[in-house]
């Protein structure tokens, strides 16, 4: 099978072909639960065929509680497991952007709040990622009309004739303070956070304005 594999410290972003293999399995529990001798799970290994030059070939063992009885099933769970770089990303974005860990709340304003965080973590998280692999879809994927408007208003500079996912992104984050002369440095979580803040706050002034027309 194929999987998208990001690009992190130690490895290039690639489509990797891997080989995929499994098995039921039997693991020893612990001394302290005398009644229960094993644990079966499935394991599923993984390895990739002919990395790049330079490149260690990707190698997974995974070990679940998930049916495994044919291909198709180690796929699902291999698949399921290349979602952990975007889980553990939104957490990035919910921690470091949204600043969910800094609040002080009691009773359930803290729920309330946190409904409201990451509801905009997962926007985010979608607007980064087409970024990175879909930098040329429409805005409209990631922007409503009203913030697509209050940013055309808002830029300096002559529009393209197609507004991209790629725009938005730069767009959202000057207004966070992104300097125009980095554009090759990559826009970082806190300044795409100040700049979703300072669009709801543009926008909520938009629709203010246009009431009272």
């Amino acid at each position: 099978m194929e999987i998208e594999l990001p690009k992190t410290k130690k490895r290039s972003q690639r489509q990797a072909l891997l080989a995929v293999r499994y098995t039921p399995l039997k693991l020893r529990s612990p001394q302290r639960l005398k009644n229960q001798e094993h644990f079966e799970v499935y394991g599923v290994y993984a390895l990739e065929i002919d990395p790049p030059d330079g490149e260690e070939p990707v190698e997974w063992m995974l070990l679940t509680t998930e049916e495994v009885l044919n291909p198709t099933q180690a796929r699902v769970i291999l698949r399921w497991y290349t979602y952990r770089w975007r889980i553990e990303e939104y957490h990035k974005i919910l921690k470091s952007g949204c600043g969910a860990e800094s609040y002080r709340l009691k009773g359930n304003s803290m729920e309330v709040l946190l409904g409201f965080l990451t509801s905009i973590a997962a926007q985010l998280l979608k607007m980064t990622y087409l970024n990175r692999t879909q930098p040329e879809t429409p805005a409209t994927e990631v922007l409503s009309e009203l913030q697509i408007e209050v940013l055309q208003a808002k830029s300096k500079k002559s529009l393209p004739s197609v507004l991209t996912v790629a725009w938005a992104m730069q767009s959202v984050a000057r207004l966070g303070g992104y300097l125009e002369h980095r554009k090759n440095s990559p826009i970082g979580i806190t300044v795409l956070w100040r700049g979703w803040l300072q669009l709801q706050n543009l926008c909520e002034g938009w629709e203010l304005r246009s009431s009272w027309n």
